[in-house]
């Protein structure tokens, strides 16, 4: 099924009448879940998707049998191995995950034309003023019918894509994110107007969106503890601002527009957005003293972004050096340029960036690039090209990526770099 989707953004504008019509649809332990889709022996077992064990990386994606030992997203992999040194460890299969979220979308995108993707695993639905199409004989008032709708929704995924999925559906985003939450695995749970402060108020402070680990500190410091105690606080509490902030979402005044696509995810870049930037980051297995792997990774690292800017067909203004040293200390340079997604421009850039801050006498554990000053990239051909930097090359990179995948090819660019980038003996220039 397919919808105007302007007619009916247009049409919810204004509809300050309070239902619960916001879906927050997540895809359960989503990269572990296409992992076993690949390896069904994996079901039922302890797997944990993202760094191996050994290296320096993070947890990425933590099934729930490894969730009961402690095992979180985001945690670093050697403490992962020591709450549970006999779980599956694996790197993943970063060229799969993009297809299947892309699948689950087209899927979301039949039942409701309003549809935003807040990660490669997360996403917002508008079913504001939908109940006529969907509602039933039996079911018992409008609240009803949209429950049942999502819950078919994601019925339908598993059939699909055999992918599990809980949903929450509330009055406002946040709400409906911890109904999600609550909703986990594979459920469905609804918030009825109303129904928000009793929701809400015996979650631990941990459990709202926005507040993290530091701001949960700083509460429990305070002695609060719950959101019904955050919700109560007095006028002269240093909490009154967050307070009135989340009192205000759980009467109802929050604001309900579901706002643009948050990509999250290094394969997913909606065509002609050029709000926010396109970045990518490496940490290394090691700290590198050596300049050759440092040059190599700033390549392969800026061919990924200049892929992905002309896969949304997008050029950047401003290319941005992230170096990041053994010891934490982490700079960032940046440079203005013409607007650009060639590879060569772009290297160029950050090669003397690099050349002007890198401090040969500290090893490196982490270098990045980010383009932002996005804008609409155009059609019209540039008479004059740096050399390596034509347009059929971009092209056919790209189409070879796109029917083998973005590992199947990369630029020559080594070499030539390495002659640019020489190693210096003082420190950066200020």
């Amino acid at each position: 099924m397919h919808y105007p989707v302007s007619s009916l953004e247009v049409a919810t504008v204004g509809n300050t009448a309070r239902e619960s019509r916001i879906c927050c649809l997540d895809l359960d332990t989503f990269f572990v879940s296409v992992e076993r889709l690949f390896r069904p022996d994996l079901i039922g077992k302890p797997v944990v998707v993202g760094a191996l064990p050994g290296s320096r990386g993070v947890v990425t994606a933590a099934s729930y049998e490894v969730r009961a030992l402690g095992v979180r997203s985001g945690m670093p992999i050697a403490e992962a191995c020591r709450l549970a040194p006999k779980a599956i460890y694996l790197s993943g299969r970063h060229g799969e995950y993009g297809e299947y979220a892309r699948r689950v979308k087209e899927i979301l995108e039949r039942y409701t034309p309003i549809v935003r993707t807040a990660s490669i695993d997360e996403y917002f639905l508008d079913f504001r003023r939908c109940e006529g199409m969907y509602r039933q004989d039996g079911d018992r008032d409008d609240n009803e019918t949209i429950e049942r709708v999502v819950g078919e929704v994601c019925q339908t995924i598993r059939n699909e894509v055999d992918l599990p999925a809980s949903a929450g559906i509330a009055t406002s985003r946040p709400v409906a994110k911890m109904a999600s939450n609550a909703a986990k695995p594979a459920g469905v749970r609804i918030v009825r107007a109303g129904e928000e402060w009793s929701f809400v108020e015996p979650l631990p402070c941990r459990k709202w969106p926005g507040i993290g680990p530091v701001a949960d500190e700083r509460l429990r410091a305070s002695g609060i503890l719950t959101l019904g105690e955050l919700l109560t606080v007095p006028d002269s509490s240093p909490e009154r601002s967050l307070a009135a902030s989340l009192r205000r979402v759980v009467s109802g005044k929050a604001e309900t527009a579901l706002g643009r696509d948050r990509p999250s995810f290094r394969e997913h870049d909606p065509k002609g957005l050029t709000l926010g930037s396109i970045s990518n980051e490496s940490t290394f297995g090691h700290d590198v003293g050596d300049l050759q792997p440092i040059v190599d990774r700033l390549n392969s690292l800026c061919g990924r972004v200049c892929w992905r800017a002309r896969q949304r067909g997008i050029l950047a203004r401003t290319i941005t050096l992230k170096l990041r040293y053994a010891d934490f200390e982490t700079l960032t340079r940046a440079r203005t340029i013409k607007a650009t997604n060639a590879e060569n421009r772009v290297l160029t850039c950050v090669n003397k960036l690099f050349r002007d801050n890198y401090d040969g006498r500290r090893p490196v554990r982490l270098v990045g690039i980010a383009l932002s000053g996005l804008e609409e990239g155009t059609s019209q051909l540039e008479l004059l090209f740096d050399e390596g930097e034509r347009p059929r090359i971009a092209k056919a990179l790209d189409a070879v990526r796109e029917r083998f995948g973005y590992e199947a090819i990369r630029l020559g660019l080594e070499q030539r770099s390495r002659r640019h980038i020489r190693k210096p003996t003082q420190g950066p220039t200020k």
